[in-house]
């Protein structure tokens, strides 16, 4: 018997209504489960059937309930990202984490760190709204409290190292990403280079050691100097207050990451000291911030794309792998030289 269609001002959804799959069937004039099997693409029917509840479903202006097609399936396919909002080089690798997660299936819910909400706070958000697997960028908290956060589900930490027991782990090797940074400076002829540390974290620790190191192996012991800082712009303009107060200027500088070595350029702007001139400055991250024209940064690249894509199929092979021993990946930083480094005037 041939399938009768309804007529469509009767079976139209009423006004600001979302369409749904009962619209599209009654449009049609068939069950709401023959227009699943059509919108799933399952055997079953006719070719002209389909044509007509494709047309319906067009014409209505249906889209899938993704969120509850997931549930039904009790999974929900999202990947949690923690952020630090005001981190450029975050919102860099969120958009490069977004990129190969769509690639995947699978699509993200962020939570980002405030004043208000700390990083334990920021992950509990995230399993709230089932997510399957977190991405940690870059977090502070101890290595026991992320190793038991991954006793609860597949958990990536981006950025530093976390001793292996049972989160995943995507970072770059920070010491010899700085130890490029002074290597550079020493061929362009430097041999005073300062260094703006970035804190108490594990990644700042990494960064300090491969300063320290790489003095001593250039043999400029006695031109270490480490200025206290944190990774924000304020640490930088802090940073060259303490060095214009000194009594003798480094020729170079290395900052722990791009946004203080912006903030050093710009007290530096400010006073009316010019760059590379004054002194060489050296970023971290390569981020954003670093490759816009005015600002030109030399910095250390992390390669963000990367970090993103490996944390992502790491996440993805815990999801559907069935893998449950933690995996470090550690990549190669690279530096960038730009506009912002030059041999030291004599």
């Amino acid at each position: 018997m041939a399938e009768q269609c309804s007529e469509p001002d009767a079976a139209a959804p009423a006004a600001g209504h979302r369409p749904r799959l009962a619209d599209v069937a009654a449009r049609v004039g068939v069950s709401a489960g023959l227009v699943s099997l059509v919108l799933r693409n399952q055997p079953g029917p006719s070719a002209a059937t389909r044509a007509r509840v494709l047309e319906a479903a067009n014409e209505l202006g249906y889209r899938a309930d993704r969120t509850a097609s997931l549930l039904a399936r009790r999974r929900s396919h999202h990947l949690g990202v923690m952020m630090d909002v005001h981190n450029t080089f975050h919102a860099e690798l969120v958009t490069d984490i977004d990129a190969a997660a769509t690639r995947l299936g699978y699509d993200l819910v962020l939570s980002t760190l405030t004043p208000t909400r700390d990083e334990r706070r920021a992950a509990e958000i995230l399993v709230d709204f089932r997510c399957e697997a977190l991405i940690l960028l870059g977090p502070d908290d101890p290595a026991g409290r992320l190793n038991a956060l991954g006793e609860q589900l597949p958990v990536v930490v981006i950025g530093r190292r976390v001793p292996p027991a049972s989160v995943d782990v995507v970072r770059t090797a920070d010491d010899k990403g700085v130890a490029q940074a002074v290597g550079h400076l020493a061929a362009l002829g430097h041999r005073d280079i300062a260094f703006v540390d970035g804190g108490k974290t594990t990644i700042a620790s990494d960064r300090r050691r491969g300063y320290r190191q790489a003095m001593l192996r250039q043999g400029f012991a006695g031109f270490m100097r480490i200025i206290p800082g944190d990774h924000t712009e304020e640490a930088g303009t802090r940073a060259a207050a303490a060095l214009l107060a000194g009594s003798s200027l480094p020729s170079a500088v290395i900052t722990s990451n791009d946004r203080c070595a912006v903030g050093l350029l710009d007290a530096l702007v400010r006073l009316d000291m010019k760059v590379p001139d004054s002194f060489s400055v050296v970023g971290y991250d390569d981020s954003m911030l670093a490759r816009l024209a005015h600002v030109d940064l030399t910095t250390v690249s992390q390669d963000a794309r990367k970090q993103a894509e490996q944390a992502v199929a790491l996440a993805v092979e815990r999801l559907e792998g069935g893998r449950t021993a933690p995996r470090e990946v550690v990549l190669t930083p690279h530096l960038v030289v730009r506009s912002t480094t030059a041999p030291p005037r004599r």
